[in-house]
């Protein structure tokens, strides 16, 4: 078998945006050892998330002896954890053998590793000083590294949220104006006297599941393309996609960052510098601050004050997180407005389902046949029928 390139691996495994930390301390070694374990069939993926745990635990420990010289092993034991920790997912791109399993073993372990480390780190201390201080860093990294994660998970699901309400909203205005313009096309029909049963059929058979919205595309998704294709997208261009203009495939343009970009106009200046070195925007995330708490402290000494500085930047980035999602939600609210004007006419009004005795309005049919909001149409004479004059 020939020898695996390393530029093609990296290329391969390698996340197109990751943390700092990964990029240039994590990775260079992570594809290096991939090389050799790659080779092995009997080291899986899971395999790796286990050894990586493993490892993990066992930095907790030495954590827990509070000897100066095991902290610095710990720490240096943490990283190589961590190293494993990213090599899982390298291998099982790689090799195309990664599972749903793993991924959530891979996430239950993250969690498990920063809790065991936490309490041997802090617990540790607080058992050789007596010092309540350690107790309290030991619960606060504990509750910011989920607060981290739990805040991305939720955010991650309202935003699929927003785009799934979007594009279901506009699948329903465009079958809404395909339906009418099928009626207009029978109503002109019906005035010409012509056959109306195919233009009728048409009608009729243009329902919510009609509409594509493959025309749709989110502004997001639209730059992370650039991105993944190493494209160098001016500011003149950015502008135009931001704006809505996109000759290709005449697709719509959705931006739900609007009101953050008008605020922070140099963030995708900023944004495009860190991803053409692959370094996601958000620097100081789970990952760094783990990195903090667990390598930095142990290794200079100071786990208090490491802890502190690791804590108020990664607070200060959630929040910033957490307004960009608020500001996303304007944007949503006015996209929403725009597709469905009127739709929340009667927001903040009691639901009339609520009170008592209510009654259910009975669906208006058309002709006497058919469901309610179906299009009325004239009824085409039938040529058996007698008209009105030779009936006289």
């Amino acid at each position: 078998m020939s020898q695996l390139s390393l530029k093609a691996v990296q290329h391969l495994t390698c996340k197109k945006r990751d943390a700092w930390w990964t990029v240039f301390l994590v990775d260079p070694l992570a594809t290096r050892l991939l090389l050799v374990m790659a080779k092995f069939r009997f080291i899986t993926p899971n395999g790796v998330t286990w050894a990586a745990l493993v490892l993990g635990l066992a930095s907790a420990g030495l954590f827990l002896t509070a000897d100066p010289v095991l902290l610095v092993v710990g720490a240096v034991v943490y990283h190589f954890s961590f190293v494993l920790d990213c090599i899982d997912g390298k291998l099982a791109r790689l090799k195309n053998n990664g599972s749903l399993f793993g991924g959530w073993l891979d996430y239950v372990f993250d969690r498990i590793r920063v809790l065991a480390c936490a309490f041997g780190l802090m617990g540790g201390q607080y058992l050789h000083t007596g010092e309540g201080m350690y107790l309290a860093a030991g619960l606060l990294v504990v509750f910011l590294d989920s607060l981290r994660y739990l805040d991305a998970l939720q955010i991650y699901k309202m935003r699929a949220g927003m785009r799934g309400k979007i594009r279901k909203t506009l699948k329903a205005r465009r079958a809404a104006e395909a339906r009418a313009e099928a009626a207009a096309s029978a109503l002109a029909a019906a005035e010409l006297g012509e056959d109306v049963a195919d233009t009728l059929a048409a009608a009729a058979a243009v329902g919510p599941g009609a509409a594509s919205d493959e025309n749709v595309v989110f502004m997001e998704d639209l730059l992370r393309e650039g991105e993944a294709e190493g494209e160098n997208e001016s500011e003149a261009r950015a502008a135009e996609l931001r704006a809505g203009v996109l000759g290709a495939n005449n697709r719509q343009v959705i931006d739900l960052h609007t009101g953050f970009h008008a605020k922070f106009p140099w963030y995708t200046r900023v944004r495009r510098a860190l991803v053409d070195r692959r370094v996601r925007p958000h620097l100081v995330s789970g990952i760094e601050f783990q990195m903090f708490v667990f390598i930095v402290g142990p290794l200079i000494g100071q786990l208090l004050w490491t802890t502190a500085v690791a804590a108020a930047l990664m607070l200060s980035f959630e929040l910033l997180i957490m307004y960009k999602f608020w500001l996303s939600t304007k944007d949503f609210d006015r996209v929403m407005a725009e597709l469905a004007p009127g739709a929340d006419s009667n927001a903040g009004v009691i639901v009339p389902e609520a009170y008592k005795n209510y009654v259910p309005p009975v669906p208006v049919l058309a002709d006497g046949a058919g469901p309610a909001g179906s299009v009325e149409l004239p009824r085409q004479q039938d040529r058996s029928e007698k008209s009105p004059t030779s009936a006289s």
